[in-house]
């Protein structure tokens, strides 16, 4: 017989059917496993006087944790006085109305008789914002709907990133000696945005004194999204000038997708050490280190990847050292070369070669598509050059290897790391097998891999979004019709370049500006420059160049728009003009030399320039007359300055851009000169 009375048993067996059905959400909510609840909540020790709440309580796993943990703490038992009294310190909100119903039955069976569980919106509604708790556990919901939250006033940080917003309420939300431990997705721990940086700021001076690096394979089999736990204590970060990092690789579970048991659990081993923290006790452990909150803020990103602050460390010590072959399996590609080389860009599948030109064009084959495993990197078999592909493709040769990262390797990581070997493939032979592979390098565990990726990752974020704006500015006038129209050549004349013999070139003296040098709105003098003795500056001066100079590249291939680049002479200092680039050279008071500028890198401009072009089988050629019988607007010299003006407050914003990806493409090098111990 089954009766009410037994409730815990009945209890967990709701609980077992809930894991079994996984409960999983829609928002980025997942179930959190059981060990997991019960690690955060150990650490925590709510006491029977403590009210807590879980503000994303989902089936209410941390509230029942947390109600057992308190009963198997008091083991004389709870009188039927104290047992009602600790129920009514139990509160959660979910917004789901399933998860309410859920969370409400699951209660019941453990005994709750009047279960505080409400259906509310944590980060948007006010109706409880004044409540407050002594403890407060989470696994707050990991993804922001589409356009972001829309919450109220009431926040510290302004974001609308569900993560940020969830830490604020939690953090805002504890009485003066509260206690939390949340889970929380890596961006909190080390994502650049403002808001991001704002948080971890107001974390580490207020509230944080641990933070546990969990393994990605936590969520498995419904995401592989890398989590950290955050612990909270206010009375302890006002006393402690430190802040306790644990990398925990091991939960007791393997990392695949049926998260089966294994030997080896660190979570015992992190439960203690961070108990010897608390109480300000010494301790030694190879999963822990405690990091001055200086350092953390010391260049204002207070990032919490505990990994960044055991560089010192790691440099003394050194990761265990591995040959690619041991973490890299491969693959001969001949299964998937392409059979036809009629490429359309109107195709699906990428024909692909490890070189710099990487995507060759598009096939319509569908046998032979490479598609599992992915991510891969594909290694040129000659020159040792490599790409990342995390899309099904097919290649152009079988001049290559596809690589495999084995179990105990991340391919991201692998990929990275391996941009940072120097190799000499100047013989003409494959090396893969004989050399390559050979060559050792730092392997730390997996979990730090993963977290170096993740680092990585959001730095590339960033380059990527900085490049996007870049590449696509150009800049845009609009066209006043009042304004009168006029050709080129009535204000300027086109000078064409001297043909200087390659026979004359010298290794040092003056450059020789050619049409590689001129790039749509960038003079790249470091493209292949070739240079000519000091003395044709004197012997040629109607082809000398200065800082100011505006030029244009006069020949290009046909059916591609890869002429009629325009840019500034921004050195201070003296080149010569070859043929087939072009000389701006105004004529008249009428038409400002930046106006011009600006104006030739219109698509209006461009357009007209194309059309007047002329060619054979393969060249396209622009003549001097055909770029100045181009029309252009030209409103009064006072409105072309204020146009001026206003592009170049744009182009501040896109040089912005252009720093920008400088120094986070350092970063990267500088992480990945980590790894190797540089």
């Amino acid at each position: 017989k089954f009766e009410y009375t037994h409730s815990e048993k009945l209890g967990d067996a709701f609980e077992y059917l809930l894991s079994v059905m996984g409960s999983q959400g829609d928002a980025g909510q997942f179930r959190t496993p059981r060990h997991i609840i019960d690690f955060i909540v150990a650490i925590v020790n709510p006491g029977k006087k403590d009210t807590i709440l879980d503000p994303a309580c989902g089936t209410a796993g941390f509230l029942i944790s947390a109600f057992n943990h308190i009963r198997h703490k008091n083991k004389k038992g709870l009188t039927p006085d104290e047992r009602k009294k600790l129920i009514q310190n139990f509160t959660g909100y979910d917004i789901s109305p399933d998860m309410v119903r859920l969370s409400l039955v699951n209660l019941y069976l453990h005994g709750f008789s009047d279960p505080h569980i409400y259906e509310y919106d944590t980060l948007s509604s006010e109706e409880r914002w004044n409540d407050s708790f002594d403890v407060i556990l989470a696994n707050p919901p990991f993804m922001s709907p589409k356009g972001g939250i829309r919450p109220h006033k009431k926040f510290t940080i302004s974001s609308n990133r569900s993560e940020v917003l969830f830490m604020d309420y939690i953090a805002e939300h504890l009485n003066p000696k509260g206690r939390a431990g949340v889970i929380v997705p890596e961006g909190v721990i080390f994502q650049s945005g403002s808001a991001y940086k704002q948080l971890r700021k107001m974390l580490v001076e207020n509230y944080l004194y641990a933070v546990v690096s969990l393994p990605a394979g936590v969520f498995n089999p419904y995401s592989g999204v890398k989590t950290s736990i955050l612990l909270m204590d206010k009375a302890l970060a006002k006393k402690s000038d430190k802040i306790l990092f644990v990398k925990i690789d091991n939960d007791g579970y393997n990392l695949g997708a049926q998260r089966t048991a294994v030997k080896g659990s660190q979570l015992e081993e992190a439960t203690a050490v961070i108990d010897q923290f608390k109480e300000g006790e010494e301790f030694q452990s190879s999963i822990a280190n405690a990091v001055l909150k200086t350092e953390i803020s010391a260049n204002g990103e207070f990032n919490l990847s505990g990994s960044r602050y055991l560089v010192n460390e790691v440099l003394q010590t050194e990761f265990e050292r591995v040959a690619l072959e041991d973490v890299l399996d491969y693959e001969h590609p001949t299964n998937y070369i392409v059979e036809n080389e009629e490429y359309d860009d109107s195709y699906k599948t990428p024909v692909l070669t490890a070189g710099k030109s990487f995507i060759l064009g598009y096939t319509n084959e569908e046998i032979g598509v490479f598609n599992n495993p992915l991510p891969v990197i594909i290694f040129d078999d000659f020159t040792t050059a490599t790409q990342y592909v995390n899309f099904p493709f097919k290649v152009k040769s079988s001049a290559m290897k596809i690589l495999k990262a084995k179990k105990n390797a991340n391919i991201t990581f692998l990929y990275y790391l391996m941009q940072h070997i120097k190799f000499d493939s100047s013989d003409h032979k494959r090396y893969w097998i004989s050399q390559y592979s050979k060559i050792k390098i730092p392997l730390p565990s997996l979990s730090v891999q993963e977290e170096i990726v993740i680092e990585i990752e959001s730095y590339q974020q960033i380059i990527d979004g900085a490049k996007a704006v870049v590449n696509n500015y150009k800049p845009k006038i609009n066209i006043d019709p009042k304004w009168e129209m006029g050709e080129l050549g009535e204000n300027c004349k086109i000078k064409s370049g001297n043909a200087f013999k390659s026979r004359d070139y010298v290794d040092e003296g003056v450059q020789l500006i050619r049409m590689g040098n001129v790039k749509q709105m960038f003079f790249d003098r470091e493209n292949s420059p070739s240079y000519l003795p000091p003395s044709y500056l004197n012997e040629y001066p109607n082809y000398v160049l200065v800082k100011g100079d505006l030029l244009i590249s006069m020949t290009g291939t046909v059916g591609k728009e890869d002429y009629g680049n325009v840019c500034q002479i921004d050195k201070d200092e003296q080149f010569l003009l070859n043929q087939r680039v072009g000389k701006f050279e105004i004529q008249t008071d009428d038409l400002d030399r930046q106006y011009l500028y600006f104006v030739a890198q219109t698509d209006y401009f461009r357009k007209q320039l194309f059309a007047n072009s002329a060619g054979g089988v393969r060249q396209a050629n622009i003549s001097n007359k055909g770029i100045e019988s181009i029309s252009i607007p030209l409103p009064n010299i006072e409105t072309q300055r204020q146009i001026v003006a206003q592009i170049e407050k744009e182009q501040e914003l896109v040089n912005a851009n252009k720093q920008l990806i400088e120094i986070f493409e350092q970063k990267i090098k500088d992480r990945i000169a980590k790894v190797w111990g540089e």
